[in-house]
């Protein structure tokens, strides 16, 4: 090993710019030497403190922090480092945790949507599920995802995990009767239910439900299907019916792997 490298042999080892390495001798935490030619030569001290900044930096400590460390370095200063160094690396395995289960979340619902069975009609009893809404007037795809980020963008500190955000979309019964079809009055996004905070509740009850697989042109006339068989069944409708995406662009482009659920809160007479 050599005694001396100069700046763009250290650059090169540590993948760090020229630019870093001159910023840190301005700020005073590299003092290079200086050979013949004015070239910057950097000795072992030099490559033991870049150890220490690169490991460092990747916990996000910040250049300020490492420069005091380092110009005020000893057993008491280290001992403190190490337990900051220890309390970031807990933090960072608890923020990867947490983004590993939502995979896994992910993964399951993905995995356990093909053997969902489609163009059925069930009924679900179902708690009262809290929700974050926005009325709107929707008429297209397009504004759907617009309408939907709107929503998002308004609740983002309790949204945190887009991804696996089950959201809705409330189709208006007056219209469906007057023939106006693909046309939406609100968007909502469904919460867990020890949320606090939220705009309204979809009720506790007894839903009709049935998933269909593909394009959304195809919602108007699978809504209008569940409504009649709600009817020929004797089923009061209570509300508006609405869809649930369970798969949609967030998974897929292919539209025909889209995987949509519709309920309307029924009562059986």
């Amino acid at each position: 090993m050599k005694d001396y490298y100069k700046i763009n042999e250290i650059s090169k080892l540590y993948g760090i710019g020229v630019d870093s390495l001159r910023y840190y001798e301005k700020i005073g935490v590299l003092v290079p030497r200086r050979d013949t030619n004015g070239y910057r030569l950097y000795g072992l001290k030099d490559i033991y403190k870049l150890n220490i900044i690169r490991d460092l930096r990747q916990l996000d400590f910040s250049m300020q922090q490492i420069k005091d460390y380092l110009d005020h370095q000893c057993i008491e200063n280290t001992l403190d480092l190490l337990h900051q160094e220890q309390e970031l690396i807990q933090v960072k395995l608890n923020e990867l945790q947490t983004i590993q289960k939502k995979i896994q979340e992910r993964i399951q619902v993905l995995s356990s949507a093909s053997r969902i069975k489609t163009d059925t009609f069930t009924i679900k009893t179902l708690p009262a599920r809290p929700c974050l809404g926005l009325n709107t007037h929707i008429t297209r795809d397009e504004e759907m995802d617009f309408a939907i980020k709107r929503l998002h963008r308004k609740h983002e500190s309790k949204i945190k995990d887009f991804g696996n955000q089950l959201y809705g979309a409330s189709v208006s019964v007056e219209d469906l009767d007057k023939g106006i079809k693909d046309v939406f009055n609100s968007n909502f996004f469904i919460l867990e239910r020890e949320y606090k905070e939220f705009d309204f509740a979809l009720p506790a009850g007894d839903y009709l439900s049935l998933y269909y697989q593909g394009d959304y042109r195809q919602n108007s006339d699978q809504i209008l299907a569940m409504m009649t068989y709600a009817k020929e069944k004797g089923y009061k409708i209570v509300g508006d019916p609405f869809e649930i995406y369970e798969i949609d662009n967030r998974d897929t482009v292919l539209s025909e792997e889209f995987l949509t659920e519709i309920q309307v809160k029924i009562e059986v007479e």
